[in-house]
């Protein structure tokens, strides 16, 4: 899952949206001092990644791509089910998209100092706002593969393996709810003192 799933899901379990976030950034061990609820939406974002690894419906789709490209499968996956996401976003959200996202990226805009400690600079609402809004449209999913594809070693072959994504969405649509439903099963218990 990507961002706006992970805080829709961070949502959901009504824990810190910075953390939803933060999973991203911060590796290793958390630090001691870091507030526990803030703490559990970090866990949540990593039990939330494992657990759509292994999903058998996400295994599924990753074994529809060709072997060259399943390296890159699975972070495409997470930016198309975000595109569905922003997409049929009144089947799962209370507020409309622009109301959570201008929530979220206030909230998740107050985790400035974890952030800073994990050497990121923490996402401006308003951009970071707009970011998880341009993913319902297909020009803003487009832009959000080419800036991912940026980041790799090997840009090319993700440009390769998005190619006709667009054909994966019927099927990636029937899978979105049960994916959803059986991540927002993740539970994550404070920490014992």
């Amino acid at each position: 899952m990507n961002f706006l799933a992970h805080l829709w899901l961070t949502d959901r379990a009504q824990l810190p949206l910075a953390g939803a976030i933060l999973g991203d950034v911060l590796r290793g061990a958390l630090p001691a001092q870091m507030p526990e609820p803030l703490a559990r939406s970090v866990r949540l974002h990593r039990q939330v990644d494992a657990h759509t690894d292994r999903h058998p419906r996400v295994v599924a789709a990753r074994e529809t791509f060709a072997p060259g490209a399943r390296r890159y499968a699975g972070i495409l996956l997470d930016l198309l089910f975000d595109h569905l996401l922003a997409q049929d976003w009144p089947q799962y959200g209370a507020q409309s998209l622009s109301e959570f996202a201008d929530r979220a990226a206030r909230e998740v805009n107050r985790g400035q100092p974890w952030f800073e400690l994990a050497g990121h600079a923490v996402p401006e609402p308003v951009p970071f706002s707009a970011l998880l809004q341009s993913y319902a449209a297909e020009r803003g999913i487009e832009r959000a593969i080419r800036r991912t594809a940026r980041r790799l070693r090997l840009p090319q072959g993700m440009l390769d393996a998005a190619a006709g994504w667009r054909t994966r969405l019927p099927r990636l649509r029937e899978d979105l709810p049960i994916v959803l439903a059986d991540l927002r099963a993740c539970r994550v218990e404070p920490t014992k003192v």
